[in-house]
C-alpha cells in the first residue's frame, strides 16, 4: 500500500462511506452466525491500526495479525493484541481462533492459497473464516494498482481458491450491487483516457451520506438475493476436512478465473 494512503487510512475507515457500509454488513452477517457460546477467540488478519478492534471486542476476545508495523499507532490501546509479521509460518500464535477475519487481504497476496490454508490451520474445531475480496477483473482500475493488488476475484475463481485451501464455503455473495456499474463506468474511462493512481478521499457530507445510504438500502434489499454481480464479493465458512491435502502444497500463483478475461492483473 502506498504509505501516504496508509497514512489517511483512519481517515477514510472511519468515515468513508464504503467502510461504514461494509463494517454494518460484516457485523450483522456476524451476529447472525454467531454460535449458541458466542465467539470466544478473534483474529483479525491484515488489521492494520486495528480499527475494528472496537467492534470485534463486543463479540470475543479480539487479536491481529499486521505486517506493516509503521502504520501501528504506539498509543493504540490495542497495540499489545497485534502480532507484527508476515501471515505465514512463522506466525504461532500456539491457540486455535474460534473466527478468523481476511478482510481484503487475499487480493494482496501472489499465493493466496497458503494464506489461506495457514488461516484455516489455525481455526478450533467448527470455526468460522470471514473473509471480503474485491470483485471482478473487469472492474480493475488504478485504484487496485495503488492498493497494490494482484488480481479480483469471482464466485468460481474464489471457490477453487478455498478447495485448494481447505476451506468449505457455507455463505458466499456479492455486495455494492450499483457500485459495480460505477466502477465499470470508471474503468472504461480510464481504459479511454489513461489515469495516475489517486489516493481516495472521503466525498463531501452530503455525497457521502447519500452513497452510503443508498448502499445501505440496497444491502437491506438485496442481502438474500442471487444478485449476479457487485464490486465486492463476501464469503463465510470453515475448514473443510475432506479437501485438506497432506500433500506439498503448490504455488499457483495468481488466481485466474475461467469466467473473465485474463487481463488486468498485476505482474
Amino acid at each position: 500500500m502506498d504509505r501516504e494512503f496508509s497514512q489517511r487510512y483512519r481517515e477514510l475507515y472511519e468515515r468513508h462511506w464504503w467502510f461504514r457500509v461494509r463494517e454494518q454488513a460484516i457485523l450483522e452477517l456476524l451476529r447472525r452466525r454467531q454460535p449458541p457460546g458466542g465467539w470466544k477467540s478473534i483474529l483479525d488478519i491484515g488489521c492494520g491500526d486495528a480499527l475494528f478492534f472496537p467492534e470485534l471486542s463486543r463479540l470475543g476476545e479480539v487479536e491481529g495479525v499486521e505486517p506493516i508495523g509503521e502504520i501501528i499507532d504506539p498509543e493504540n490501546p490495542f497495540r499489545e493484541r497485534i502480532h507484527v509479521g508476515p501471515f505465514d509460518e512463522s506466525f504461532q500464535p500456539r491457540k486455535r481462533y474460534s473466527l478468523i477475519l481476511m478482510l481484503d487481504v487475499l487480493e494482496h497476496l501472489e499465493n493466496p492459497v497458503a494464506a489461506l490454508r495457514r488461516a484455516v490451520s489455525l481455526l478450533e474445531p467448527g470455526g468460522s473464516l470471514l473473509i471480503t475480496v474485491p470483485a471482478f477483473r473487469l472492474l480493475w482500475t488504478s485504484h487496485d494498482t495503488l492498493n497494490d493488488h494482484f488480481t479480483r476475484y469471482t464466485k468460481a475463481g474464489f471457490r477453487r481458491v478455498a478447495e485448494q485451501a481447505g476451506m468449505k464455503i457455507s455463505e458466499s455473495r456479492y455486495m455494492f450491487f450499483w457500485l459495480f456499474l460505477a466502477k465499470l463506468g470508471v474503468q472504461t474511462k480510464e481504459a479511454i483516457l489513461g489515469s495516475q493512481p489517486g489516493i481516495p478521499k472521503v466525498p463531501p457530507p452530503a455525497v457521502n451520506h447519500l452513497l452510503e445510504w443508498i448502499s445501505r438500502l440496497e444491502e437491506k434489499m438485496l442481502r438474500g438475493l442471487p444478485v449476479p454481480f457487485g464490486s465486492s464479493l463476501l464469503v463465510f465458512g470453515g475448514s473443510d476436512p475432506g479437501r485438506i491435502s497432506s500433500r506439498p502444497q503448490v504455488d499457483i500463483g495468481p488466481v485466474v478465473a475461467e469466467d473473465e478475461p485474463q487481463a488486468a492483473i498485476r505482474r
